[in-house]
Formats: C-alpha cells, structure tokens, sequence
C-alpha cells in the first residue's frame, strides 16, 4: 500500500505541487516501509537428539538442546567459560568446601506451569542417583545428599570438596525438571516438557524436526526469535544443499572441512556468512603402555616426536580444526604446550635417536598397528590415520599397519586391553582442566580407554587438584601432572577442533564458543 502512494505522489499534477511547496511539505521523503523481520530460525543439523531425559542423555546434541529448554543452578555466560548464577539466585559454600547452601530464585515456573521449589531440585537429583544411567556419575560421585531447608532453601552436600563444583551444576544431568511431568523410576525418551529455559518443545518427530516456542513462563530476557525448527539431515551433503538453497537458514554441526572450505569462498555470491569459534573438543592417540612394544618409554617418546599435527590440519582439515600439545584445550587456564616443549613437531631426528635407544634400526623396525573407528568421528577418520601413518613412516625406522573397526566393536576391543594404539576423541562434560586431566590420566578412571596407564604420583597431583580452593594452586599441580604426561606419553594429543556455522547473512547474535552449544535464544535477524 505504501508503495502505491509513492507511485501517486509522482504523478499530481502541477498544482497539487504547488499546494505542497506553499504548505511547506515538499522536499519530506516519503514514508519508509519497515522491513518484514522473519519471526522463526530454521537450523540444521547432521546430529540426532537421543534421550529427551536429563537422567539418560549424555550427547552434546541433546545436551544443546536441554540448554534451551533448561537450565541448572549455574550457567555459563555466553561467550566465556565464566559461571554465573541460573536458577539459584545465591550460593554459599562451607568452609570445609563440603557444603553448598542453594537460594533459588522465586516464583519461577516449569513450562508444564509447576513451581520451581527446593523439593523439585532435590526430586530431580535424587531420580538420577536412583534411576543410574550413564551420566548419573554427575550426581552419585560428588553427592552425599540434598537436603531441604525451605521451600526455596536447599542444602548439597559433597563427599569431597571438589573446586570445580559449581561447573558440575551446570551439567544438564544435574538441570530441574518438573515431577509433575517426568515418571520416578524410569526413563521418559521423548518426554518435550523440559524444564526452566528460554524456549518450551511444542513438537518432536524423532529424526526430522523439533520445533522450539518461546516460553512465556521464562523469567530472563526473552529469547529474540519466537520459533525455532531443528531439521535433521542424513548427512553433510544435503544439509549444504539445504543451506544453499535457502530451505534452512543456518547450518551446524557438521559440515566437512571442504564443504566449509568451499562455501567459504563462496559465502559473498551465495548470501551467506562462514563463521568460526573456538572449540574445545580434543583428539588424540591412545598408546596402551601394557602391550608390548609400548610398555618401553623411548618407543612412546619417538612416536610422540615424529608426529605431524599441522599435516594433518592442513590436508585433513584444511585448516578447521589446530594443532594441539596437551589434553587441556589451549584456551583453558593451566594448559601447557608440554608436547611441543619437550618433543617439537614431526621431529624425525629426535624420533630415530629415540628408536635407536630403544635398540630399533632402519633393518630392525619398530612395528606397530594404529586402530580407527571409520564412521564416529567423520568421514575424515580414514585420513587421519593415513596422514599419522605417513608421519610416522618417514622415520624410516617404523613401519605401521591401519586397521579399523565400527564403533560398537572398537570400544568393545579398547575396554577389554586388546588393541595397542587407538584414535579417540573427547567433548567436555564440564569446562575445567579436571575433565581433560582426570579421567584420562588417573588409575582406574581411565577403564573406557582399556585403562592404558598408572602412574601412583600422578594419581595423587591429580587428586590434590580437585580440591585445592584456589586457581593458582590448581594450575601449579596441573603443570606438574602435564609434566608427567609428555614424560611417559601414554596419550598424544593431536589437534584441537574449531566451531563452524554456515548462516545467512541476515542472522546476528551467533554465540560461539568453548561451551560448543549454540544459544537458539541470543539470534536475532538483523533490520
């Protein structure tokens, strides 16, 4: 309609002009029309949503998901790897770091319209403790009980006074959910009524869309786009095929690196943007220091040396993905780049002096066989292990064969102590060095990758590192324990993945960062 009075205006005649110079309303330019702001998201995606049931999921997919729907008693602050207060509005730690009194916020609603209250927190903590699925560890190893004080009022009481803590109720195990919604003794898989977040599920169909509504119990700001539909691809080429032609409008989790390699290029003509965070989400070679020949040291060492991480970034990854020298991400307090102190990159020299002390010579090779799962970790694995193959070859003391088994087998294998050396990756359960050091490194712990190594000294740094209160004192134990690491190498890190989005242009308020869960509820269309 606007554009017809525009049209009008252009052509009255003289004396209409005239009426307007002499009223004073000539040379106003004509109203502007206001653009249309699309009111839904359409994202998509080659992952899956597993189990929705905080008591069961245990995927970065779902996980992302719940961080939408629900929230815990911390958060993270978009953008950064600092807590803030979520669904607690106060907490108060006991001096013995044993004890954590929790004020919640008040007059907060589930989206099914129950109250939140100190009896539905300790409900929800108690139901995974009982109901012992695979991520109830976020709950039954660090909680002695939960007591409630009011209705608002709730005390946690830890069995150790772990400094991390608060990082762990962040966890979407540890999120409230409503009883009034979720069964006691059981898992409820496609259960949409969340919890407490900024978007409420109105639709699941499992494997092609989950569509997100604002919720209007929510009490933050409120997300800046009402809707939002999650479309889930079979696979990488026909999400870009999706995201070129406009059926989706932002593309995550994953595209392979020459698909981001190519749009890259492309992004001006095709309208869209190619943007890129950091991840922390880690590789790396598991060398079982059981099985011979890499129960000796030197051996570890020189394949430790002669690796090639920025071959592999470059031609696997094409620069998606960085070189990485510790098992703490490189944007983390307390990492070091031990692996590149101590042995350098693709450092053939100091690999066959190594091999020659271990008694190894270009007649008497060392050989070893590399194991791979093809499909868990991408299309990409194959080449992976090629280019570490390659690398390792080049030493002309080593000779490698690749072997390789589908996931279900692989960790079947690796859990019983039968396959030496193993590719391997790790998403975070919670951001703090713990989670990257502990589980990997620490007896008994470390059973899911065959429990390759031991080490009583390091067992007890590692240990003293949960509960030291302050950062400095933590950092200088985790410098020790990396120390410890480069010296025995019973894991090699090898690189460090990056977050890629493919969006329209139009799309602000992308949040990415080392939490690696987009924030549906920070994006906006831009005017």
């Amino acid at each position: 309609m606007k554009k017809m009075l525009v049209l009008k205006r252009l052509i009255l005649p003289v004396t209409a002009v005239l009426l307007l110079i002499a009223s004073g309303c000539i040379g106003q330019a004509p109203p502007t029309p206001t653009p249309t702001v699309p009111e839904k998201l359409v994202i998509g995606t080659t992952d899956k949503v597993t189990d929705l049931d905080p008591a069961q999921t245990y995927d970065f997919f779902t996980w992302e998901i719940f961080n939408n729907i629900g929230q815990g008693l911390y958060k993270y602050k978009p953008g950064t790897t600092d807590l803030e207060y979520g669904l607690a509005e106060d907490v108060k730690v006991s001096e013995d770091g044993l004890v954590y009194t929790v004020k919640l916020r008040k007059g907060l609603k589930f989206t099914d319209g129950e109250p939140l209250t100190a009896q539905a927190v300790k409900w929800s903590f108690d139901r995974v403790a009982r109901i012992g699925t695979d991520p109830q560890w976020f709950v039954t190893d660090f909680v002695d009980k939960v007591e409630v004080v009011d209705d608002y009022t709730l005390k946690i009481y830890l069995k150790n006074p772990v400094a991390f803590y608060p990082a762990v109720l962040a966890v979407t195990t540890c999120f409230p959910i409503s009883p009034k919604s979720y069964p006691e003794n059981e898992i409820s898989p496609d259960n949409t009524a969340g919890g407490i977040g900024p978007y409420k599920i109105t639709k699941f169909v499992r494997d092609q869309e989950i569509v997100l509504e604002a919720n209007p119990y929510y009490y933050g700001e409120p997300p800046k786009i009402k809707t939002v539909i999650v479309k889930f691809f079979k696979d990488s080429a026909t999400m870009r095929l999706a995201i070129e032609t406009g059926e989706i409008d932002l593309a995550w989790k994953t595209l392979t690196p020459t698909d981001i390699a190519d749009l890259s290029k492309k992004q001006e003509e095709l309208g869209l943007q190619v943007l890129q965070g950091p991840g922390s989400y880690i590789r790396y070679i598991v060398l079982n220091t059981h099985i011979p020949p890499l129960d000796n040291k030197l051996v570890r060492q020189a394949l430790a040396a002669a690796l090639d991480r920025k071959s592999i970034v470059d031609k696997v990854f094409f620069g998606t993905v960085e070189p990485l020298y510790s098992l703490i991400p490189t944007k983390m307090w307390g990492y070091r780049e031990v692996f590149k102190e101590k042995y350098g990159d693709a450092n053939i020299e100091l690999a066959r002096r190594l091999l020659t002390q271990a008694g190894y010579s270009e007649a008497n090779k060392l050989k070893v066989t590399l194991w791979y799962t093809p499909t868990h970790y991408g299309p990409t694995e194959g080449d992976v292990a090629a280019t570490i193959k390659e690398a390792w070859e080049k030493t002309g003391m080593i000779e490698v064969e690749v072997k390789s088994a589908e996931w279900s087998t692989y960790i079947d294998m690796t859990r019983k102590k039968s396959l030496p050396i193993t590719l391997y990756g790790w998403y975070p359960d919670y951001l703090d060095p713990d989670n990257y050091m502990f589980p990997f490194l620490h007896t008994g712990s470390n059973r899911w990758l065959g429990e390759p190594y031991s080490n009583p000294q390091l067992d007890k740094i590692l240990e003293d590192a949960q509960v030291k209160p302050t950062r400095e004192e933590r950092s200088r134990l985790y410098s020790q324990a990396q120390d410890i690491l480069a010296e025995d190498t019973p894991i090699i890190p090898i690189f460090q993945g990056k977050l890629q989005v493919v969006a329209k242009k139009g799309l602000k308020g992308i949040i990415l960062d080392p939490l690696m869960l987009l924030r549906y509820y920070t994006i906006y269309w831009s005017t």
